[in-house]
């Protein structure tokens, strides 16, 4: 942190008339898709050639917008930029053809409420998110609200910026797919409920709250399903279909003399550890007591206990991706050489999605300036987050967690959740996912079927009672480095495995015309 540096994997944008390859290395693509699209597509007159080339068209306005929407700061953890993020948020859905576009206040920071009711059979709900994560600008390559185009090797001219993958970019993307349907002449073939929110990167600690205004919650019980946009390639071009998401819950844990009763209530010459108690070290020492001596497995008592094993189908799927996946690429993408207890890359893939985690997210406490400062800290605070499987609760995850302190003699150190929620799980065989597997295939891919996300978002408002609704998310395209330096997402891509913005654009057009014909 706070250290300048320039990556080599980034170089300026250059005018050249290789630009002039975007159309033919994202359309041939897209082309492909649609000479492989099913009966229907052209017995129903749904051509979808007038799209794509009003896509193609659209290519400099779709990428300009998403530009001012990366150069808008929404950073709910620093309550930075957030008015401004909603009304920009609203009015580009406004531009897409969404009405009754609305503020929904909340406790926090406010949610989105918008329809675009197309008269068509079916209806669908969206999620979206307008709040990103903290970006440090001394370690990035571009300043990351300057949504610079520049070309990274192998992949082509990529947007760099703070929520250019996470989540603006294929939000952006999916707007571009309804202003080319428009643009076509065409009507949308679903009706769109959209909720959106700006507290996704904390926890959404009020998201339930938008989704539990009546009108809000009587549109999507209207919907067959919901879907959050994301940009699913990896760079050989692959796909990974998630049948849900861990759950999380993040808090901090803060220890101070003043709650203790112990330890100094300011801070004291160090010289006093002598004859006075530390919270900081009281701290660690509660900290020890949460997991195994290795730091691997959680020992919170109680915490995993409703924890569902992986049922035979599951490991199946598992199995079947550990075949299929790189395990030294992934590794190589997260710098690691082990995995932990040095298990196989299928046992690996087995706990990412199904065992709970105790992780600390960062520690704070005293003096962390340059050089030293002899002090004793009357206060030490730890960032933990804590992920969920089926069947767990965030909020018995964390009585579990402040039992498992008193019990231990650390009664007194404070649990404060900032946000979190439970995990979701969506069938297999439900319409939404058999959509996306239909889109994909007709692109050349087969997805690999992975049971959970081992991240998290906060679909679980949507699965759970009282909607019960399939959620998922789908969309071609490839970006990286969410929550990390120089985050990027394709506009225009050399590599013919995977879509640009444009093609990727068409991936929802696909995706919306399935989903209209789906049983």
């Amino acid at each position: 942190m706070g250290s300048e540096k320039k990556s080599p994997q980034f170089k300026p944008e250059q005018d050249s008339s290789s630009i002039n390859r975007r159309t033919f290395l994202q359309g041939a693509a897209a082309t492909a898709a649609m000479l492989a699209a099913p009966r229907w597509a052209q017995a129903q007159g749904n051509d979808l050639s007038p799209i794509q080339r009003e896509i193609e068209k659209r290519h400099q306005e779709s990428v300009q917008r998403l530009q001012e929407w990366i150069r808008q700061p929404s950073i709910a953890a620093e309550n930075r930029g957030m008015s401004e993020g909603c009304e920009l948020t609203m009015r580009l859905l406004r531009d897409a053809g969404f009405s009754g576009v609305t503020k929904v206040p909340t406790d926090g920071q406010p949610g989105i409420f918008g329809i675009l009711d197309a008269g068509a059979p079916r209806t669908v709900g969206l999620y979206f998110m307008y709040d990103v994560k903290q970006a440090d600008p001394s370690e990035w390559s571009s300043p990351p609200f300057e949504a610079a185009l520049v070309d990274k090797p192998g992949f082509g001219k990529v947007i760099v910026g703070r929520g250019a993958v996470n989540q603006k970019g294929p939000e952006a993307t999916f707007l571009a797919a309804l202003h080319a349907i428009r643009g076509a002449g065409r009507k949308l073939p679903v009706n769109l409920v959209l909720v959106a929110e700006g507290e996704e990167e904390i926890g959404s600690p009020h998201f339930p709250q938008v989704v539990q205004k009546p009108e809000v919650l009587a549109a999507l019980k209207k919907c067959e399903g919901i879907f959050m946009p994301f940009a699913a390639q990896d760079p050989d071009g692959s796909v990974t279909t998630f049948l849900g998401a861990k759950g999380v819950v993040e808090l901090e844990l803060v220890s101070s003399g003043e709650r203790w009763g112990r330890g100094p209530r300011k801070d004291i010459h160090s010289s006093n550890k002598a004859r006075v108690d530390s919270p900081a070290w009281h701290l660690v020492e509660a900290l020890r007591t949460l997991v195994s001596p290795d730091g691997n497995d959680p020992a919170i008592e109680g915490y995993t206990a409703k924890a569902r094993p992986l049922s035979p189908s599951e490991k199946a799927m598992v199995a079947e991706a550990a075949r299929r996946l790189n395990e030294e690429s992934i590794k190589k993408q997260l710098g690691v050489q082990h995995w932990i207890h040095d298990v196989s890359f299928q046992e690996s893939l087995e706990m990412l999605v199904s065992r709970p985690t105790v992780n600390i997210e960062g520690l704070v406490g005293g003096y962390t300036g340059p050089g030293g400062k002899t002090i004793l800290p009357h206060r030490a605070v730890a960032k933990l987050d804590l992920r969920l499987v089926p069947d767990m609760k965030a909020s018995e995850s964390l009585a579990a967690l402040k039992a498992h302190l008193a019990k231990n003699g650390f009664g007194d150190i404070e649990a404060n959740m900032t946000g979190g929620y439970d995990p979701t799980t969506t069938p297999a065989d439900a319409a939404l996912i058999r959509a996306e597997t239909a889109v994909y295939r007709r692109s050349g891919i087969d997805p690999i079927v992975m049971p959970r996300l081992a991240g998290s978002w906060p679909g679980y408002v949507f699965t759970g009672e009282p909607l019960r609704l399939p959620a998922g998310h789908f969309g071609l395209g490839h970006g990286s480095g969410a929550h990390a330096p120089d985050e990027y997402y394709v506009i225009e891509s050399s590599n013919p495995k995977v879509r640009g913005m444009d093609g990727a654009t068409m991936s929802y057009v696909e995706y919306l015309y399935e989903l209209a014909v789906m049983k």
